[in-house]
């Protein structure tokens, strides 16, 4: 007997008395993970916005969104698990699944580092352990190599200031707390906006008028920041990266940009990029830091060309 014990993001312990062979995923980038270690025959169904990679996932069932998940459906499907994110995943939909008798597993990345040690949770998930031999042993001792070598590669130079905005109208960003300032400081960038809370009410965060006092935000999220564009140009980024997802930013939103006098414009680093390299943790992140460093350090290069 191969029994699997784990705890999840909510510290909470689960325990299989064998690895799990029917698995729902309602994360995209844990679906993606998941295949990526061999599982796609374990994988019984996915949302509609888990889309990678496109031919396994063609031939899996979808039940419903992220947000919308069908729960009736996922309880007739009898899964051993269902893998859920704490902040891409409607709470009631989490909260009437395990209602129902169906183990929910949860995690809650922030960090690259954390994404990767979930990876290897997910593989252990699987049955993957130090005893283990196969592909999905040597995927993981993969991730952790490429981690190691984007954090000494990043100790190397110093860090270009990234803005990376996620919504357009209202502009947004993310804070310091967030998956996706950790990629960017991973691929040598750092984001201006990392000190910079969300601010209730929406004047206040838009500096028009008088934040809410800590008690009344409560447990609020304060990591995805409205901002202004003259916020940005006191930021001075020297390289704007435009995501596809969850807003895909269009030439129309990089003209905007582009006519800003920030050093990002001057020098023409106001690049389009895949989102999933910023948002996507575990498998596809590692993935992505390649793609990443490679435009921060275009936009270096153009940055000190400059200078000189």
């Amino acid at each position: 007997m191969h029994v699997i014990s784990l705890h999840d993001d909510r510290a909470r312990k689960h325990v299989w008395p064998e690895p799990p062979q029917r698995i729902v995923s309602l994360v995209p980038s844990d679906t993606y993970s998941l295949l990526r270690l061999g599982a796609g025959e374990r994988v019984v169904a996915r949302t509609r916005y888990c889309f990678e990679p496109a031919d396994e996932v063609a031939s899996i069932e979808t039940v419903g969104g992220t947000k919308d998940a069908d729960v009736d459906r996922i309880v007739a499907l009898e899964p051993d698990v269902v893998v859920a994110n704490q902040e891409e995943n409607n709470r009631r939909d989490i909260e009437r699944l395990e209602s129902a008798g169906v183990r929910v597993f949860v995690s809650f990345p922030r960090r690259v580092s954390e994404g990767v040690a979930h990876l290897a949770r997910l593989a252990r998930l699987l049955g993957v352990d130090a005893r283990s031999t196969g592909p999905g042993r040597a995927f993981i001792a993969e991730a952790y190599r490429v981690q190691r070598e984007a954090e000494a590669s990043r100790s190397q130079l110093p860090p270009l200031r990234a803005f990376v905005p996620i919504w357009m109208d209202p502009l947004m960003t993310a804070n310091g707390e967030t998956f996706l300032s950790d990629a960017l400081d991973l691929a040598g960038a750092q984001n201006v906006f990392a000190d910079r809370p969300r601010r209730y009410p929406l004047a206040a965060d838009t500096g028009t008028g008088k934040p809410l006092s800590p008690d009344r935000v409560g447990d609020r999220d304060t990591r995805y920041p409205r901002i202004t564009l003259d916020e940005l140009v006191e930021r001075a980024p020297e390289i704007i990266l435009l995501p596809d997802e969850p807003h895909p930013f269009t030439t129309v939103d990089a003209e905007v940009f582009r006519k800003l006098p920030i050093p990002a414009a001057r020098n023409g680093q106001i690049v389009h990029c895949d989102g999933k390299d910023l948002m996507w943790y575990g498998a596809r992140a590692l993935e992505g830091i390649a793609r990443l460093r490679a435009l921060v350090d275009a936009a270096r290069a153009a940055t000190t060309a400059e200078k000189a």
